[in-house]
């Protein structure tokens, strides 16, 4: 077994473009958004020491991957070490990959439960400061951040996933499903909670193109199999009810800022939700990340 050790990603990596980078196995940064009540969006920025690499440039709390890492875990870690974030108030919802030939820079976007204090925690960080998303290009970038920015700006919005339950698990169509449906809801909640865990991939292509989404997640069930279960970190929605203008409802409930995915087959449902400003796909989109 090969022995893993902390910091054994410290390192220059050339890429295939030619250019050197600081990590041997690639690196990740953090981009902590919070949306204020008017929606505007607020992301945490880095000044760079003028010592370091690009210094006096601005980007986001980052640096090299250890190779036991995901994205997630080194964004976190440069997010404490950089800028004293611990990671509470924070959740992750996207990560964006800038593959620069064999070597890989992943923008970890984490929503934030506000303007969350940081400061400088280590000798790489001049400043930080949090910066409106319409503000951010009048900084003199990081090149590699200046150049992911444009992909990164339509990304900030949280993406909710709305999942017309009924629909889904009909569709489905396991044997026997219709005798307990609330056994058959369960089921389908566990395996979306195992999915969104470890991130989705593409979502449909009105949306951002991002190498993981992590939504929230509402699931709404009706009739029998709303004596379903409710798996943590998944919204369950007990319609009293018709299910479906539970989830017209639900829609029109969420924040403006977030993006809306409903997921149905139901014809009159998916014209109620987009008259409402959400994107609808087939429960087959769902069912295939399973």
């Amino acid at each position: 077994m090969v022995a893993m050790a902390a910091k054994d990603g410290d390192g220059w990596a050339l890429c295939g473009r030619g250019h050197r980078h600081w990590g041997v196995h690639g690196a990740a940064g953090l981009l902590a958004v919070h949306h204020d009540m008017a929606g505007t969006a607020h992301v945490l920025m880095q000044k760079r020491s003028w010592w370091s690499h690009f210094g006096g440039t601005w980007g986001v709390p980052g640096g090299a991957r250890d190779s036991h890492e995901d994205s997630a875990s080194t964004a976190m870690r440069e997010a404490r070490e950089e800028a004293g974030l611990d990671g509470d108030g924070l959740r992750v919802q996207a990560v964006y990959r800038d593959d620069h030939g064999g070597w890989t820079f992943d923008t970890v976007i984490a929503e934030a439960v506000g303007l969350l204090p940081a400061a400088p925690t280590s000798g790489e960080s001049a400043e930080l400061r949090w910066v409106p998303a319409g503000d951010v290009q009048e900084r003199r970038l990081h090149p590699g951040f200046a150049e992911a920015w444009p992909a990164l700006r339509p990304a900030l919005a949280p993406v909710v996933l709305v999942l017309d339950m009924a629909n889904i698990v009909g569709a489905r169509a396991e044997h026997g499903w219709w005798r307990d449906r609330a056994g058959a809801a369960e089921k389908l909640l566990a395996e979306v909670k195992g999915m969104m865990d470890a991130g989705v991939g593409a979502l449909p292509e009105e949306f951002p193109d991002l190498t993981l989404s992590f939504p929230r997640v509402i699931a709404v069930v009706e009739g029998a199999a709303r004596a379903a279960g409710s798996p943590g970190g998944i919204t369950v929605v007990r319609a009293p009810g018709s299910g479906d203008d539970a989830i017209v409802q639900t829609v029109h409930d969420i924040v403006a800022w977030e993006r809306v995915l409903v997921v149905t087959a139901d014809r009159e449902l998916r014209r109620r939700v987009s008259e409402l400003g959400a994107s609808v796909a087939g429960p087959g989109w769902l069912l295939s990340r399973l």
